[in-house]
């Protein structure tokens, strides 16, 4: 049933796609005390609070693009990918068959990277499988691309990723997503604990790969989007939590440059289940 649904939405201009989702944002935004609680304390923690009211918009901006950008004409959306910032060294390192990770926070529209990458080479992306069944076609048919491979976030998905950037060709991950009990460690992230997964260093140093940090922004009035590539050059030294804590550096950095366009309400600073915090870990010490 979704499926329809989304192919009839990707019909539609990105432009009014954007439209309509700023709008969604803010219906959204009013409705759930929960939702809006969460966006604003997190926005706050970071010192962004005053980028609000576009964050609401942009966050409604990134679900009703989906339809189009999993389901529309591979060409038709990427002629939407106008600009890319820092092509030419994603090209030299993709060329140079050392393997790349490519490290894209909940900013932006981080579909649209993969999607483009996939172009150059093939590319494997880690991802969440759906915990319903109707969401199973969406989640890993309709965004299904050439060159594009899926790894599931299990034991058997990391072997997958492992594997392929052993043999020099690049993969893609969500640092910034809650990792589960035992794959994380705690690591600050705008100043406040959070659990933070240790694969993509783990992945990085195995592979002896080279980290690029990469996220889409969208452009004003639907105009399309502007691809950013920066290289990681902070040092993976250390433990796993120090590693971690290199990562996590990085991607505030990368949110810095356009504060209005991340997932602020993604629940970043949840306790999985099972996962002791640092402060109960101190008070039984």
């Amino acid at each position: 049933m979704l499926v329809p649904i989304f192919r009839f939405l990707s019909i539609f201009p990105l432009p009014v796609l954007h439209a309509a989702g700023a709008g969604l944002g803010w219906l959204v935004y009013l409705a759930s005390p929960s939702y809006r609680r969460r966006m604003r304390d997190n926005m706050a923690q970071a010192g962004y609070l005053a980028y609000l009211p576009a964050a609401v918009a942009e966050a409604g901006k990134s679900i009703i693009e989906l339809p189009f950008i999993w389901c529309a004409d591979p060409q038709r959306v990427a002629r939407h990918a106008t600009q890319k910032k820092n092509w030419a060294y994603v090209q030299e390192t993709l060329a140079s068959g050392r393997g790349v990770v490519f490290l894209t926070p909940h900013l932006g529209c981080f579909e649209i990277v993969a999607q483009e990458l996939a172009t150059l080479t093939e590319l494997m992306v880690m991802y969440r499988p759906p915990r319903k069944a109707i969401l199973k076609p969406l989640v890993e048919d309709a965004r299904a691309r050439p060159n594009l491979h899926l790894a599931p976030a299990n034991l058997a998905g990391v072997r997958m990723l492992a594997k392929f950037l052993k043999k020099g060709s690049p993969i893609g991950l969500l640092p910034d997503q809650v990792p589960q009990e035992g794959e994380g460690v705690w690591a600050t992230f705008f100043g406040r604990d959070a659990y933070t997964m240790t694969l993509p260093a783990k992945l990085a140093r195995m592979g002896d790969a080279q980290i690029i940090v990469t996220y889409a922004e969208r452009l004003p009035r639907g105009q399309g989007y502007c691809l950013h590539f920066v290289p990681f050059n902070d040092a993976l030294d250390g433990d796993a939590a120090q590693q971690a804590q290199a990562i996590n550096h990085a991607m505030e950095r990368l949110i810095a440059e356009n504060p209005s366009q991340y997932y602020w309400s993604y629940n970043r600073y949840k306790v999985p289940h099972g996962v002791t915090t640092p402060q109960a870990a101190g008070e039984q010490a």
